[in-house]
């Protein structure tokens, strides 16, 4: 793992005080099973439906029509995630970039994964990239249990019960742990 650390870029998450919960969950919605440019060019489109705008309005979201985002490249299923996220955002569910700073990742993905079309995964991402927590350990993440496997010499990838149990060796820290995991994918093979 020394090995590894040394080779990859830096571990650079820190915790963020400006999230909003609402646009970066409704841009992880819009990302969902796609190619990173397919995604893009559909969420420009998204945000090219409220020109001027830095931030997106839930209520605004909940008053578009489907056809618009339809138009824009959402499919159907995630057109209704984005708007139920939208109308648990203006009914509180959806916390504040303010109240998620108050609470534990277990509450955050306790209220997250009541919305339709967010997981625990994508709950999981959230809470490491947009709120740079430190010890998230995202066991279901092929990428995660894969780098494991590299950088430990083994032919299987671990279940996410055996990477639970072995991820507590990294813990409190360990988002960093999974971060270069996922480098362990972009280094060369060693040979």
């Amino acid at each position: 793992m020394a090995e590894l650390i040394a080779r990859s870029r830096r571990y650079t998450l820190a915790p963020s005080i400006s999230v909003r919960p609402f646009d970066a969950l409704a841009e992880s919605i819009a990302y969902q099973q796609l190619s990173g440019k397919a995604a893009a060019t559909i969420w420009n489109r998204v945000r090219a439906l409220y020109p001027k705008r830095k931030w997106l309005d839930p209520a605004t979201i909940i008053a578009t029509p489907g056809d618009a985002f339809r138009a824009a490249g959402l499919s159907r299923a995630k057109i209704a995630a984005l708007k139920d996220l939208a109308a648990k955002t203006v009914d509180g569910t959806v916390p504040s970039g303010r109240a998620l700073i108050r609470m534990t990742d277990d509450e955050i993905v306790a209220r997250l994964t009541a919305v339709r079309g967010i997981g625990r995964w994508t709950v999981e991402m959230f809470l490491l990239f947009d709120l740079g927590r430190p010890d998230v350990w995202p066991v279901d993440d092929y990428g995660v249990r894969k780098g494991f496997a590299k950088i430990f010499g083994k032919r299987k990838l671990p279940t996410p019960k055996q990477l639970m149990k072995l991820g507590e060796k990294w813990r409190p820290y360990r988002s960093v742990a999974a971060w270069y995991f996922w480098r362990a994918l972009d280094a060369p093979e060693k040979g």
